[in-house]
């Protein structure tokens, strides 16, 4: 899947949208499209890894008991267990994808 054919997401500020790109067995890849303001709690996988992909825009990532500003495009690893979670504190949306996978 290229950058053109991600599902058409348009949040509202203060608002996140979303949208499933791959469901199997052993993986989720999850779109997460943040408007200005919009954000998704802190939260922890015990059972899996989570790495963002930030595909446009900023965001502030939390893991745990920091915080990072992260511009596009990056990459954040999340490991099993970390609470972890990001918000859009900027004036224009942001686009970042959610990958869940177990270790082999």
């Amino acid at each position: 899947m290229t950058l053109n054919e991600l599902p058409e997401l348009s949040p509202a500020d203060g608002e996140v949208e979303t949208a499933e790109l791959v469901v199997e067995d052993d993986v989720l890849v999850k779109l997460f499209a943040l408007g200005p303001g919009g954000a998704f709690d802190p939260h922890v996988h015990d059972d899996c890894e989570n790495v963002f992909h930030l595909l446009d825009g900023e965001v502030i990532v939390t893991q745990d008991d920091t915080e990072e500003h992260i511009e596009a495009p990056a990459v954040v690893h999340n490991p099993r267990g970390i609470e972890h979670g990001a918000r859009n504190d900027g004036d224009e949306p942001a686009l970042l994808t959610a990958s869940l996978c177990p270790l082999p």
